[in-house]
């Protein structure tokens, strides 16, 4: 699959080094063009090679993250290799009420991106905030 595409979505689940699927927080990342904001409290920019996407962490908590992506019904599958070289997998299932106006903004070192009713909203110090707007 290509890079991603403007969207809101919740991860239903991680598997790491190959362990089981599990979640164990709200976690939910929003694409808007080449910006994204993960309300694990980093975002950035994204870049795609023809094979893989990397997530390139230039707002809050540090580092990048590689992986590549691929539908499954409506949800996306993202697998990868992290800097430390431990492997992932996570699902990604997309949310609600995302028409509408998408963006995304930086200003004083934080990053904000909006995708319909969702906003997530990082600040410099690694702190995600997942914000939805009322109708």
């Amino acid at each position: 699959m290509d890079a991603p595409s403007p969207g809101a979505w919740l991860r239903a689940g991680i598997s790491r080094d190959g362990g089981p699927l599990m979640e164990t927080g709200h976690v939910v990342w929003l694409q808007s063009g080449t910006r994204y904001a993960d309300s694990r409290g980093f975002a950035g920019t994204t870049t795609y090679d023809g094979r893989d996407v990397t997530f390139h962490h230039d707002v809050g908590e540090p580092g990048h993250d590689v992986g590549a992506l691929r539908r499954d019904g409506p949800r996306l599958i993202e697998t990868g290799t992290n800097p430390d070289g431990s492997t992932f997998l996570e699902v990604w299932t997309p949310l609600p009420r995302t028409g509408g106006p998408e963006g995304s903004w930086t200003a004083a070192g934080s990053q904000t991106v909006r995708v319909g009713a969702h906003v997530v909203h990082v600040e410099p110090t690694g702190r995600g905030t997942h914000l939805v707007l009322p109708d």
